[in-house]
């Protein structure tokens, strides 16, 4: 017990070092650490860590797509949902035939049949690698919407795939129209599922006298009961998860109504997603010398060679399908030519960033050892997680590193009318601040219009909305992004001069330690009003 928990400890340290390295490197953490693992594996005498499929589906992927959910707009998604659509399952489908039919042709004894396995295996994006990569660099909105809509929704349609190959695979047998309606059947009744939980926890956060403490748990432990309820069933689990986030998501701000619960929640699923994300992808990296091994009938470089096919064809699909379904239905439908064109350069993007992670190589390592009972080892598969390990170290090393370079080169930039985040911000204070002031003139007690405390309040909230007001009429008249970026970098080293005070006043312990950190929050508020929430 003690030496696992010192292995355990070792690896989450040095993850960290790591993620500070490629901070400092400017590479995106989730390509670093596959290299940095596939580096420490190859040392001799580093201990072989086993990944058990069941952990990262029941460990780690309810929570990472909750939280994915939880952050992304619902009516961005809904407006989106086309193209979404249109990579989340037909891509994924397109990619498990094709794939089936060249592995079949091209690698002796492999059938049909697992030839499909493979492709619904490889067949999902990451959605960790690409939104991590996007950070570093400005990415039109839409883009950003349809990759993280597409990776909340392409894991469950790829895993019931795998689960009708896997059938096929082991019996023999497999009827397209029974198929396609289980497939149906089990993601609808994933999303039915979702919702009912979905509307019992809100109901708990909003009418039982929770605290802060307890709605962080409730919210940690929501994703679980969600996966594991529709998976007891034999339904989608991960569409229920995706399903359920969505709407807590969208009725959050009912459920968590104090600031309190709100930062101790961020606080919270901000230190477990980055220590979860963190962990899995030097995991990968780690499978290497065990995936080696259990390749017994093939060399590993005949293996390797396999992988770079599989790699090469899933890399050239997506920009196969890309690139007509971002066009084809404006030439068909009237009402999606309503939206601007994204050219060229947006699939291209989008294309670019299909990188493979950690859900492939899972659902690779939990197909059974054996065909029945009677211990008929499974055909082809070693090679078949060998060849998903190549397709995720090729497509997550080289795409990974490579996207952000293809966006500079290409000049990338918004493609829909967006209001600029300025102006958002502004204009939303503004209403707040509008309420409250009619609030208090609407108010018909005496005793609030006789207290000083609150003439004070209405006299400074009168002054904002004259300053908004002012700030988004320059924004307007002359929106110099120059500007702009000059005036958040004079308050970011106001701020900065504020926290060396604030230190200084605790070192002289005349003001007490909980008020000066609530001063510390406070500039941590305003500075989120600059950078904005990162999660």
């Amino acid at each position: 017990m003690h030496y696992h928990l010192l292995i355990i400890l070792s690896l989450l340290f040095a993850v960290m070092l790591l993620v500070l390295l490629a901070g400092k490197l400017k590479i995106a953490y989730p390509v670093f650490l596959v290299i940095a693992g596939l580096g420490i594996s190859l040392i001799p005498g580093v201990p072989r860590l086993h990944l058990d499929p069941e952990v990262i589906f029941l460990i780690f992927l309810p929570p990472l797509l909750y939280e994915a959910s939880w952050y992304t707009s619902w009516n961005d998604f809904w407006k989106w949902k086309r193209p979404i659509s249109l990579l989340a399952f037909g891509l994924v489908f397109f990619t498990s035939v094709i794939v089936s039919y060249f592995t079949s042709s091209l690698i002796p004894g492999f059938s049909a049949a697992l030839g499909f396995l493979l492709g619904g295996i490889v067949s999902p994006p990451d959605a960790v690698a690409a939104a991590t990569v996007l950070k570093s660099v400005k990415v039109p909105k839409r883009l950003i919407t349809i990759l993280e809509g597409e990776s909340l929704v392409n894991d469950a349609s790829s895993l019931i795939v795998f689960k009708f190959a896997l059938l096929a695979a082991i019996t023999g047998q497999f009827s397209m129209q029974e198929a396609v309606g289980q497939f149906f059947l089990v993601a609808g009744m994933g999303i039915v599922i979702g919702l009912a939980i979905a509307h019992i926890m809100y109901a708990i956060h909003r009418f039982l006298p929770t605290s802060p403490a307890i709605d962080a748990v409730l919210t940690v432990i929501t994703p679980y009961i969600l996966f594991l309820t529709a998976e007891q069933f034999h339904f989608s689990g991960v569409l229920a998860v995706v399903s359920g986030g969505l709407f807590m998501s969208y009725r959050s701000h009912e459920i968590f109504r104090t600031g309190s619960t709100r930062m101790n929640m961020m606080g919270v699923w901000t230190t477990m997603i980055f220590a979860m994300n963190a962990l899995v992808f030097i995991l990968i990296g780690l499978q290497l010398p065990e995936i080696i091994d259990g390749l017994e009938e093939y060399s590993v470089w005949e293996a390797i060679e396999y992988g770079a096919m599989v790699s090469l064809i899933i890399i050239m699909l997506r920009f196969i399908w890309v690139f007509p379904a971002a066009h084809v239905p404006r030439w068909l439908s009237a009402k999606a030519r309503k939206d601007p064109s994204p050219g060229w350069k947006g699939p291209l993007i989008i294309s670019w960033a299909g990188m493979r992670g950690v859900v492939s190589l899972a659902t690779a390592l939990s197909i059974p050892l054996y065909l029945d009972n009677s211990g008929t080892p499974f055909p082809g598969r070693n090679l078949i997680i060998f060849i998903t390990f190549v397709v995720i170290f090729i497509t997550l090393v080289f795409q990974g590193l490579t996207l952000p370079l293809v966006i500079k080169l290409i000049k990338l930039r918004e493609i829909d009318v967006i209001i600029p985040e300025n102006e958002q911000r502004a204009g939303i204070q503004l209403h707040l601040d509008r309420i409250a002031l009619k609030y208090i003139n609407d108010n018909p007690s005496n005793r609030i219009h006789e207290n000083r405390l609150i003439r004070f309040y209405k006299n400074d909230i009168e002054l904002t909305i004259n300053r908004v007001q002012s700030r988004l009429q320059s924004l307007e008249d002359d929106g110099d992004e120059n500007q702009v970026e000059e005036y958040h970098q004079l308050l970011m080293s106001i701020y900065a001069l504020q926290r060396k005070e604030l230190f200084a006043l605790r070192k002289e312990k005349y003001y007490s330690d909980e008020e000066i950190r609530k001063a510390e929050i406070q500039l941590d508020l305003n500075e989120l009003k600059i950078t904005g929430a990162e999660h």
